[in-house]
């Protein structure tokens, strides 16, 4: 057995955050006013665990595209910063939906640990009613089938609570939701750290 790379095996904790990148400018911000020779590439990427949404300026060697996960304290990130929705290309604004969903399928048991594990947040709402279409009905058939044992997969989600068909897409729509609309009152995935 080699000895551990400290680049490819640290803990997660001190690694930087993974995105997915959701747009890259190989010769950097339509609005950078330099000349050409003068512009980093830059590329737009969404947090994986956080889902918050960065601008990273890219190494010239950086071999990156659309949909691809890398480290943003990797070799081919030269600096990042926390950019809002209205920051981001609208490129990047139409991928964001397929890089939750991509997250989403990569880490099922996580979000299907949402449903195993949301609690209220106040008297009158409860966080599985932050989901769309889920409202007092959908939310007790959750509920008590939890109470018979935790959910294994989405699959297992659709097949336990009668008319939650499509668990996995509800909770990619509010995901999205979150990430899109800056003024939320309630928020459980979008910007909250992991």
């Amino acid at each position: 057995m080699s000895d551990p790379d400290p680049d490819t095996d640290a803990p997660e904790a001190e690694a930087g955050p993974t995105v997915v990148l959701l747009d890259v400018l190989p010769n950097g911000r339509p609005d950078d006013d330099r000349p050409p020779h003068r512009k980093s590439p830059v590329a737009y990427g969404l947090g994986t665990a956080s889902f918050r949404l960065y601008e990273l300026s890219l190494t010239d060697e950086a071999d990156v595209s659309v949909s691809d996960w890398i480290d943003i304290d990797g070799p081919s990130v030269g600096r990042y910063h926390e950019v809002s929705v209205d920051d981001i290309t609208r490129n990047a604004a139409a991928e964001i939906e397929y890089a939750v969903a991509d997250i989403v399928e990569s880490d099922e048991q996580r979000f299907v640990d949402f449903y195993n594990e949301a609690g209220p947040i106040t008297l009158r709402l409860h966080q599985l009613n932050l989901l769309p279409g889920v409202g007092k009905k959908l939310r007790n058939s959750v509920l008590d089938e939890r109470k018979r044992g935790p959910f294994e997969s989405f699959e297992e989600v659709s097949e336990r609570v009668p008319g939650l068909h499509r668990p996995r897409d509800v909770i990619v729509e509010r995901i999205v939701e979150e990430i899109r609309e800056e003024d939320l009152k309630y928020r459980r995935f979008a910007g909250r750290e992991e």
